[in-house]
């Protein structure tokens, strides 16, 4: 009897492990590698809670899929431009910005906004460098569409 119980506790254990493991490759199955970009163009709001939003959502994907299994990109151009100008005094928007890009999150900063509206990448928006900067934030959603990235606007 004891031979038994032994014996089908450990045939159990073995079905629970494999059960387990079936659960996350599931998980893994069902969302695989993906590809987007994020769209944001509009103001942040009071406190800016657009904003906070918009990368709270990119930051729960990222937590659904895997950041091993995703790339994201951002392409920010006219009033999205307000997200890494305000992130510059908002101690809040400013760890999420480095939070993402600490999960390789790649945001793009579109150069006809930055040209309308004379805006210096280096003086008035926070974190950003030359090879940030795309020529123009419209056609850079549509290149990257083209490329095999999802659409996203948050």
């Amino acid at each position: 009897m004891r031979l038994f119980t032994k014996l089908f506790t450990a045939v159990t254990l073995t079905l629970g492990l494999v059960m387990a493991v079936a659960g996350t490759a599931n998980a893994n199955d069902r969302y695989g590698k993906q590809k987007v970009v994020y769209h944001i163009n509009y103001n942040g709001g009071e406190d800016d809670k657009a904003y906070r939003g918009a990368l709270t959502n990119i930051q729960n994907h990222i937590n659904a899929v895997g950041v091993e299994n995703i790339e994201i990109k951002v392409v920010l151009h006219g009033n999205g431009l307000g997200l890494l100008a305000n992130a510059k005094s908002n101690e809040l928007l400013r760890g999420q910005v480095l939070s993402l890009k600490g999960q390789n999150v790649e945001i793009n900063v579109c150069n006809n906004t930055l040209k309308g509206r004379k805006i210096s990448y280096e003086n008035d928006l926070f974190d950003v460098f030359k090879e940030d900067i795309v020529p123009s934030g419209v056609a850079e959603l549509s290149y990257l569409q083209q490329k095999g990235y999802t659409y996203i606007k948050p």
